[in-house]
Parts: structure tokens; sequence; C-alpha cells
């Protein structure tokens, strides 16, 4: 039996569905009317990290855990271990970022990802970190703009980087979660090719059969966005890690996934097309997909 935490998150859920189709899994969810993956095989226990009880009981007959945690404040993956050693989990693998391998990246975010892989580690719990890049989901987060008025606002539109499919994430979570080996490994993921904002834009006004245009935001307007939505230290985080895309440290492509799936990793371009309603939806429902942010 597995346990899967985040399982609402755009990594998480893919998870759920490639492991409940192959057998049962557990999920730990703090709101479980979320949770978008139901079946026979699937059992959703609500709780949350900070609940040991909750925790307990998640724990409960489980041989391996996904992790996922994103508050900038809590302890959160100090507390799930912990709790996964006391219960005797044998393999625990944590959704990580590939930031934390990279000497020239020092932003909150990445230092408190360092912080959280350490707590694994020093749990004594088997482990195996999957550390991706910038998930393409986060794409989503230009829906409305698109849907309004045709237009993608972002910074740096020339900077490259090779983002992933988080179903790609998935399944080399899948692959660890389910193989023998993957302890004590770090795998960095990302996808087949580096692309700029700009390039991303020309894929959708393709696939959406729209004229787009992109918009490059001034530093101190992505800034005050930010601050709207995030605390100062993560918003900054954000803003670095746009730096250092810039400067192009985000550009650099890994074969894990072709390793350890088989296939090539998924372009941009097949995402984009899988997702291309998401980004129509907006106009018509009058909200906005979800979708994940990250420096990554």
């Amino acid at each position: 039996m597995i346990l899967v935490t985040g399982a609402t998150g755009a990594v998480g859920r893919e998870v759920v569905g490639l492991l409940a189709a192959a057998g049962p899994v557990r999920i730990l969810a703090r709101r479980p009317e979320r949770v978008t993956v139901r079946g026979p095989e699937v059992d959703v226990v609500a709780g949350e990290y900070g609940d040991r009880e909750s925790l307990d009981k998640a724990l409960r007959g489980i041989d391996a855990v996904f992790l996922v945690t994103n508050s900038p404040t809590d302890p959160d993956d100090e507390r799930v271990s912990a709790a996964a050693a006391a219960a005797g989990v044998r393999h625990l693998v944590k959704l990580s970022m590939m930031a934390v391998e990279e000497p020239g990246a020092d932003d909150f975010i990445t230092r408190l990802q360092r912080v959280n892989e350490q707590a694994v580690r020093d749990s004594g719990v088997p482990w195996t970190f999957v550390r991706s890049r910038t998930l393409m989901s986060n794409t989503l987060s230009w829906a409305r703009g698109i849907a309004s008025d045709g237009v993608v606002r972002a910074l740096y539109g020339g900077s490259p980087v090779a983002c992933v499919d988080p179903r790609d994430v998935a399944a080399v979570a899948v692959a660890a979660l389910t193989g023998t080996g993957h302890e004590g490994r770090t795998y960095a993921v990302s996808g087949p090719e580096a692309i700029t904002a700009r390039e991303q834009t020309a894929h959708l006004s393709a696939l959406l059969g729209r004229p787009l245009r992109f918009e490059e935001l001034p530093l101190d307007r992505a800034r005050e966005a930010l601050l709207a939505k995030y605390p100062r230290p993560v918003a900054e985080a954000f803003l670095e890690s746009a730096e250092r895309q810039r400067a192009g440290a985000k550009a650099a492509v890994v074969p894990t996934v072709e390793e350890l799936t088989g296939r090539p990793a998924r372009t941009y371009r097949a995402w984009a097309a899988d997702h291309a309603e998401s980004f129509g939806a907006v106009g018509r429902a009058g909200q906005q997909p979800t979708g994940g942010t990250g420096s990554g």
C-alpha cells in the first residue's frame, strides 16, 4: 500500500491516477472533497501534516509514501518523515526541485527545500528525491489573460527553461515508488527541450487557432503581482528564480524520464495540445484553472 500526499496538486493527482490503475492507493487530504481521482482502489483519509493522529491513521499499513510539501513556515517534511519512521514505512519518495542541486540557487524556496530534504534523510526512512524542473502546468496561470484579451504577460519572454510535464514527473515518482534499487537516489527531471515564454505563447496561439501576443512584464509589476499572492520571501524567491532562468541556469535537459519510463519526455506543445481546452474554458466559465507555481 502506498500513501500519496499532495493528491490535489499537478503532480500528486497524476501519481494517484497511475497507482490506482495498478492497485490500491491511499490519499491523505486536508480537504477530501477536492480529490478528483476516485474509485474502489482509492482510500481517502482526511487529515493534515500538523495533526499527528491523522498522520498515524493514514500511515497504518503503508509501505511507501509520496511526499509533497509547500509550506514556507511549517516543518511538514520533519513531521511526515518522523511519523513514517514510527509507522515502519520502508520508502519515502519526496517531490523536490532541481534548483536544490544547483550551487547558484540560493533563494528562500531553494534553501527551504534543502532543509526539507535533510529532514527526510535524518528520519532514517530510506528515501528518494524526485527533483523537478518548472512544471509546464504553471502556464495555466496565463489562461485568464488569453481568454480576456489574447495576451500572455510574464517576465523575461526570451529566457529558456527545460520545463516538464507533470505527468512525466509523476511517472518517475511512480517508478521509484514501485520499483527496486531507488533508495538513496536523487532524480533530476526535466522536459526534452528548453523553451521560452514567447515560444510557448506561439505554440498556444497555433493550438487555439487565434492570435496571441506576448507582453513582457516590467520587474516592478511582476513583483507587485507576486506580493499580492505570496509572502514577501516567497515572492522574492520567484523573482530570483526568474533571474537565474534569464541567465540560462534552467535550460539544461536531462534524460531521466526516458531512463526510468522507457519513453521520451513530452514536449510543451504535446502538453499544451492535451490542455488546450483549459486555456479556452476561462472565458466561458469565468474562472482561472489552477496551475501551481514553483521556482524549480
